[in-house]
């Protein structure tokens, strides 16, 4: 597995991130690439925006894989409703995904085991 490099962990950014990917996660939603952005404080669209969520993303997936979880971000989606490109990127790089996979169905079956591992428990 390829380890992405730790700009982010440890951060506040980090962190905010993460607890809106498990409220996502918690309430079987989707939230956006842009929302992520917002929180943040990047540009809307551009490279910046790209390179530096990718980055924190790809961090927030490996720490999730390597605690035995799915990969959170599979949560995060484009304006189009799905994941980007590096998303399928980064799951080849963890061993999850190969090109012989439907992306699609890949991607589905990942963000329903997110919402599995992160749902609310129930009163007793």
């Amino acid at each position: 597995m390829t380890t992405v490099r730790g700009k982010y962990r440890g951060t506040t950014e980090y962190v905010h991130v993460l607890g809106e990917l498990v409220r996502t996660a918690q309430y079987r939603g989707l939230t956006t690439y842009q929302d992520v952005a917002v929180i943040m404080a990047l540009p809307m669209q551009g490279n910046l925006m790209g390179r530096e969520l990718g980055q924190m993303l790809g961090e927030i997936a490996e720490d999730e894989v390597l605690a035995g979880r799915p990969m959170l971000s599979a949560v995060v989606v484009g304006v189009n409703g799905k994941p980007g490109s590096g998303f399928f990127s980064l799951a080849k790089d963890l061993g999850k995904f190969s090109e012989i996979d439907d992306e699609q169905s890949f991607w589905e079956q990942e963000r329903d085991a997110a919402y599995v591992a992160w749902r609310r428990p129930l009163p007793k």
